[in-house]
């Protein structure tokens, strides 16, 4: 199994084989935590014309999202775990487009099999790989605003490349240390209302849920993502 470590949306146009979309701040962990929270079904799309519209269609959806990290005009909540976690999503379906995760999701258009990454879901992630048993894997780590390099999302890529290779490393020290690093930016007061600290505590705890998120290409371009128990 050939594992590889790329980046932005060029890595994931790059990518082939088994690839792994990784988002740690804040996407799929945001997702994460909507299908633990009682979502029925997310779909994933890279422009917020594209959210308005399939939110009309859905009478029973919530708009979830981001520009600038913060919540966009219009959508009914930010790309927040910590919003996340007091909405009622139970029934719900939720339509999610952020700067960096989704739009990564909408340019893997050359790899066989597309699911989400983040850490909190790692160990279930990189079990699914060891199952499918792929020749290729992609660690696309799609970045800041998907055009800076992200040190936690590269840090996820290289826990889940090594639980993959049957390690168990011990990234506790690694991620306590993102809270001033590249997670600073959550504890600036002036960030607060869209995000809160919480979202970096929420963002950090490896391995919380056991499924994967499996990305699948609609017939209008978005993506439908499938909850996996693994």
């Amino acid at each position: 199994m050939n594992i590889e470590i790329m980046e932005f949306a060029e890595g994931a146009r790059n990518a082939r084989g088994l690839t792994v979309i990784i988002d740690v701040f804040r996407a799929f962990s945001v997702e994460c935590y909507a299908y633990d929270s009682g979502a029925v079904k997310i779909i994933a799309t890279g422009s917020t014309e594209e959210a308005f519209r399939l939110g009309s269609k859905y009478n029973n959806s919530l708009l979830v999202g981001e520009r600038n990290e913060k919540k966009v005009d219009g959508f009914d909540l930010g790309n927040s775990p910590t919003e996340i976690l007091q909405a009622d999503l139970k029934g719900r379906i939720v339509i999610h487009s952020t700067t960096a995760g989704t739009n990564g999701l909408i340019n893997a258009v050359n790899s066989d099999i597309v699911i989400t990454g983040s850490f909190v879901n790692a160990s279930a992630i990189a079990g699914y790989i060891n199952e499918i048993k792929p020749d290729q894997v992609s660690l696309v780590a799609m970045g800041y605003r998907a055009t800076e390099s992200a040190e936690e999302d590269l840090l996820c890529a290289e826990y889940i490349k090594a639980l993959t290779g049957g390690q168990k490393p011990d990234f506790t020290d690694r991620l306590s240390s993102l809270r001033f690093t590249s997670g600073k930016r959550f504890f600036l007061p002036e960030n607060s209302d869209f995000s809160p600290p919480t979202d970096f505590f929420l963002c950090t705890i490896p391995d919380r849920f056991n499924f994967v998120l499996k990305g699948t290409r609609r017939f209008d371009g978005n993506i439908d993502i499938e909850k996996i128990d693994v």
